[in-house]
């Protein structure tokens, strides 16, 4: 599962944050008269509402039949995700509510989280909220890089099962990830309150992408307001903030969100090009050493090296760049194409189509998952008719 966590202004990098709340919101973070009013209402309200057709799935003969069969928690988990019955897709463009993932049948991980609490609770099932200590995934789009951490949802017995004898300590994990690797894992419990403010940092980092820098602050806004002083909100508050060209109050938001985390490398790397921005050059030469003696060789630095090769006509070293930078993150779309693509420059025609099936496959988005399956289906065809490939 994946969840959007930060938003990085182009040329800058980071890194998860914590998202434990301090006692109060940092002062003088918000500019409400700099920003226009919202495009669309900004809040978390109903977020777990069951809409009608929910309501009607809950009490359909057949949902009721699986629940009998398989008992409760594990009949939710195969009524929802199985792939007879309402064929969810996993799909990360955008974060939907409860009821807009059951109704577009898709949603991305933090989505499908909210969903799935969303049908628990109303079963009586108590729920928890778990942030998973897997490595974060990247993606860089509209000049933005994205990290993605991994959540899932634990849910417990109902009452009314326990009270037939079973055991109220045992609690089933619904995880996308492998449940041999899952397990191996550290986790920490999240609360409601956190699982409200990343649905609304997310929206404002899918404002971000599109440019609606106000509809962006005023969902960073409100992700600050329901997690005081967590890092990620107050990291995408800045990046607001720069891009709009507010630079004091961008400061303010990074400083802090580092009073909270010294080291967080999202805000280090959100605050270098600020002071860029401001003249301060020194001090943005001096963050710059420290972010590096920390992390040597960011995110996409081997896949910016493989598109530089790529372009000179060098395939070779394309393809072992690229190869540098799905070893480090196996699971990456975008990196698994490339591969695919210098392979297919080298005339390795076979591990061409390895690496982008696995692209078609690790693809969370559905224009991407077009793309890559359309030269898939382009290199079959090529194979088969014998045509030579460069």
């Amino acid at each position: 599962m994946k969840r959007l966590i930060i938003v990085l202004l182009a040329a800058a990098l980071g890194g998860c944050a914590s998202l434990e709340p301090t006692p109060t919101t940092p002062p003088a973070v918000f500019a409400d008269a700099r920003f226009a009013p919202p495009s669309e209402p900004v809040t978390a309200e109903g977020l777990f509402a069951l809409s009608p057709a929910m309501r009607e799935y809950l009490n359909s003969p057949h949902f009721n039949a699986v629940l009998r069969a398989r008992g409760a928690r594990h009949g939710l988990v195969e009524a929802l995700y199985s792939k007879t019955d309402l064929k969810l897709e996993y799909e990360s463009s955008r974060t939907r509510t409860a009821a807009e993932t059951y109704a577009d049948r898709a949603g991305n991980c933090l989505s499908l989280v909210i969903m799935t609490a969303a049908f628990a609770k109303e079963l009586g099932m108590p729920v928890h909220y778990q942030s998973v200590d897997a490595e974060s995934s990247w993606s860089r789009t509209a000049g933005l890089y994205l990290s993605s951490a991994h959540i899932n949802i634990t849910l417990g017995q109902r009452v009314s099962d326990i009270q037939r004898g079973f055991d109220p300590d045992r609690l089933l994990v619904v995880d996308f990830l492998p449940r041999e690797d899952a397990a191996k894992l550290r986790t920490r419990q999240l609360e409601e309150e956190d699982i409200i403010a990343l649905y609304m940092n997310n929206r404002a980092a899918e404002a971000l992408v599109q440019d609606r820098l106000n509809d962006a602050y005023w969902w960073a806004r409100g992700a600050v307001k329901a997690r005081p002083g967590a890092v990620s909100p107050l990291n995408t508050l800045g990046v607001v903030y720069h891009r709009h060209g507010d630079l004091a109050q961008a400061e303010s938001a990074f400083r802090a969100a580092l009073e909270r985390e010294p080291e967080n490398l999202a805000v280090m790397q959100n605050m270098r090009p600020l002071l860029i921005t401001q003249g301060r050059h020194a001090e943005a030469e001096a963050l710059a050493k420290r972010i590096a003696s920390i992390e040597p060789f960011p995110p996409y630095h081997y896949f910016d090296k493989g598109m530089e090769a790529l372009k000179a006509g060098d395939y070779d070293e394309a393809r072992d760049q690229f190869a540098r930078e799905v070893a480090r993150a196996p699971y990456n779309d975008e990196f698994r194409f490339w591969l695919g693509v210098a392979y297919l420059r080298l005339g390795q025609v076979g591990s061409a189509k390895e690496n982008i099936a696995l692209a078609v496959n690790h693809s969370t988005r559905r224009d991407n998952r077009e793309l890559y399956s359309a030269k898939l289906a382009h290199l079959r065809r090529m194979t088969m008719t014998g045509t030579h490939i460069r």
